[in-house]
């Protein structure tokens, strides 16, 4: 892979990181914390939903890829705290890693390998491709049955009162990670198609 995407990639991210602490410290700054009730409307309610499915799926990535449980834990907590903060710091931190060998198979070190703290890599004894199937599965049919009612219950999202700031923080958070999902998505898809 040539340094000039590592590169793009670990830039972009950098960026999108830096975007969604500025809109945090922003949200917080200008409308206090988000804990409070008045906020949880029923598209916020699905809006979180469907952050949070976003979040299973990186938290997933994570704990395939850390070499030990404490560090996938740790990993898993600060994305549920933090979102995409720490989905972009996470990804910067593994383009950080590589070294100039690695570079030219970048998605392999940065996407897919797992190595333990020795630097070997580890064989999984099972694959659990139907096992995420099925659960990824099911989670798109929760989304979609939060989506079915919320649109049944409380009516179109698109008013104007509904985007509050926390929204707004919430809506741009969401969009991080999908933006990180399509990304890491986009370049397996031509990292595959490349090594066919």
């Amino acid at each position: 892979m040539a340094i000039w995407l590592v590169n793009g990639l670990r830039g972009l991210f950098s960026v999108l990181g830096c975007v969604m602490l500025a809109t945090l410290l922003y949200t917080i700054s200008t409308d206090g914390l988000p804990f409070r009730r008045d906020l949880l409307t029923p598209w916020m309610a699905a809006t979180l939903v469907d952050f949070y499915i976003n979040v299973v799926a990186l938290a997933a990535w994570v704990s395939c890829k850390e070499s030990n449980w404490v560090s996938a834990i740790l990993w898993t907590i600060l994305l549920v705290c933090f979102g995409s903060i720490t989905t972009c710091a996470y990804i910067v931190l593994q383009f950080s890693k590589l070294s100039s060998e690695s570079v030219q198979d970048a998605i392999y070190h940065v996407l897919l390998r797992n190595q333990s703290k020795n630097g070997t890599v580890e064989k999984r004894t099972f694959s659990p491709i139907v096992t995420a199937r099925i659960s990824f599965s099911l989670l798109g049919l929760l989304m979609l049955g939060t989506l079915i009612y919320t649109l049944l219950t409380d009516g179109s999202p698109f008013r104007k009162e509904l985007l509050t700031p926390w929204m707004t923080a919430t809506l741009i958070d969401f969009y991080i990670n999908v933006v990180a999902l399509s990304v890491c998505s986009s370049v397996l898809h031509l990292h595959s198609f490349i090594a066919t």
